[in-house]
């Protein structure tokens, strides 16, 4: 028997949307990474993108345990001197909720090109989105 690989071709992308209500962030991130990376098809390969696109919805409604509101912080640096900033997760979550759960999921996903390929299938809406036929919950 003879080791079947899967070419680009081949590769069929479905659409699905997550509603992140009350759910908690690093269980809905480690879903949303493993349906961008196609971890639950039959055809996975690791060395291409077999996923589906993601759509999540209602980001301000995501739970988070324990005290990571007032200690879970976020930083960044402009390249200048004195240029280093930290926002704490609830500065983040009142301003922009979406970048919340995309940085969880993309560190979740491969830290290359074909990990860069993955995390643009991510669509994240605040609130509902407008005009969204169906909502899988998982």
């Amino acid at each position: 028997m003879k080791t079947y690989s899967v070419k680009g071709s081949e590769i069929k992308r479905e659409r699905i949307v997550i509603d992140a209500d009350g759910k908690v962030l690093g269980k809905l991130a480690t879903e949303v990474a493993q349906i961008l990376m196609g971890k639950g098809k039959a055809i996975f390969s690791r060395h291409l993108d077999t996923g589906d696109y993601v759509t999540v919805v209602n980001a301000t409604k995501v739970r988070l345990t324990g005290n990571k509101l007032e200690q879970k912080t976020y930083h960044r640096h402009s390249g200048y001197a004195g240029g280093f900033k930290t926002t704490t997760l609830a500065e983040m979550m009142a301003a922009k909720p979406e970048f919340v759960i995309e940085h969880a999921v993309r560190g979740m996903l491969p830290q290359n090109k074909l990990g860069d390929a993955m995390i643009k299938k991510l669509i994240v809406h605040a609130g509902a989105a407008p005009g969204s036929a169906k909502t899988v919950t998982t």
